[in-house]
């Protein structure tokens, strides 16, 4: 059986480099050599305090934004064949629970998950295969592809938002998903307000998402009076997004909205954790509340494709390009603020 380099999760700052084992394709599945992977912010939460849900077994394969060449297929699978180019999403719902018959994929009882992008191979399972891989156009490269997963939870933002042209949109928090979000909300002809304290992601604010203004966070007492100011007749914005998941912030941003407006809690709390909004407002201000929770296939699908259009510049979100045997310090340089995503390349040995 043939072995690999991969990176193994073993605990809350608990990961190492290691050789293992490429797990043979079983029916369905496909294995993959990996060619490009990115870090996450969801990997840093799991590197600082554990995931009960990506992380259900010890040791554990790590990270999940890929893009690579099919190396081997199992039985059955008819979509892909090896030496394709290929990206493939974390997950894939069931299509039988009682959501999937809806079609509320993102909220399936059985989503099937996926872990082990920091890694020379990886071997995806069958419904994510069938679901949710897909061959990349001949001219787009790995590097940029692996960010379809990330975006493909912003679109399926921006898409249920219904974010469109000639709205201001403000976006609270702007690491890589606030970013996208930013960029977006531009592609749809909004204009855009974003407000954010990292000095990087307020460089990459002007640089990347094309942001009309850019808030520095850190230089006021009152920022939701700052939106607002940016407003028409300074009435609030039409929409505002929440990118950072604490509660003190989604109740400020609450606040930025103008009646009539939509506020979207897109970054996940702690659990338990409870926020307080003044009912009057929201009621008589006929403000919508919501949040959308990860992706589905067509939001994937959709996510490749503005990828491969060239709209979205993705690759000015790499801090740097990193071996294996970084990963650990990647994970540490974003806790420190230092980087927005790096770039994995598990072939490299320099």
């Amino acid at each position: 059986m043939k072995t690999m380099r991969a990176i193994q999760y073993y605990g809350p700052k608990n990961i190492k480099l290691e050789e293992v084992m490429v797990k043979p394709p079983q029916d369905g599945e496909v294995v993959v050599k990996v060619m490009s992977a990115l870090t996450c912010g969801t990997d840093v939460k799991t590197y600082r305090r554990g995931h009960p849900v990506l992380i259900k077994l010890i040791p554990s394969g790590f990270g999940h934004e890929f893009a690579g060449i099919v190396e081997k297929v199992g039985k059955g699978v008819e979509n892909v064949k090896p030496g394709d180019r290929v990206v493939a999403a974390n997950s894939a719902p069931c299509g039988h629970c009682f959501y999937c018959k809806r079609e509320e994929y993102n909220l399936c009882e059985n989503l099937d998950l996926l872990n082990g992008a920091y890694a020379e191979y990886i071997t995806v399972p069958a419904r994510i295969v069938k679901k949710n891989m897909l061959i990349l156009p001949a001219n787009l490269s790995f590097d940029r592809a692996a960010f379809c997963e990330p975006l493909a939870n912003v679109v399926h933002g921006v898409e249920r938002t219904g974010i469109t042209s000639g709205q201001t949109v403000g976006i609270i928090g702007i690491g890589p998903i606030g970013l996208m979000f930013a960029r977006l909300a531009k592609l749809k002809g909004a204009r855009v307000i974003v407000g954010g304290r990292n000095p990087i992601k307020l460089k990459a604010a002007e640089e990347f998402a094309h942001a009309d203004e850019i808030v520095d966070l850190t230089k006021y007492q009152n920022p939701e009076k700052i939106f607002r100011e940016y407003t028409e007749e300074h009435k609030g914005l039409d929409v505002a997004i929440e990118c950072v998941g604490l509660p003190e912030i989604w109740e400020r941003v609450f606040s930025c909205v103008r009646p009539g407006g939509t506020v979207h809690f897109f970054g996940g709390c702690k659990s338990g954790s409870t926020v307080t909004f003044d009912t009057t407002k929201m009621h008589y201000g006929d403000i919508r509340l919501m949040s959308v929770f990860h992706h589905t296939p067509k939001y994937f699908k959709m996510a490749l494709d503005y990828i491969a259009s060239g709209d979205l510049e993705v690759e000015k979100l790499i801090t740097d390009t990193l071996p294996l045997d970084k990963v650990e310090w990647a994970m540490d340089q974003h806790i420190d603020g230092k980087a927005i995503k790096f770039l994995i390349k598990p072939h490299y040995h320099g």
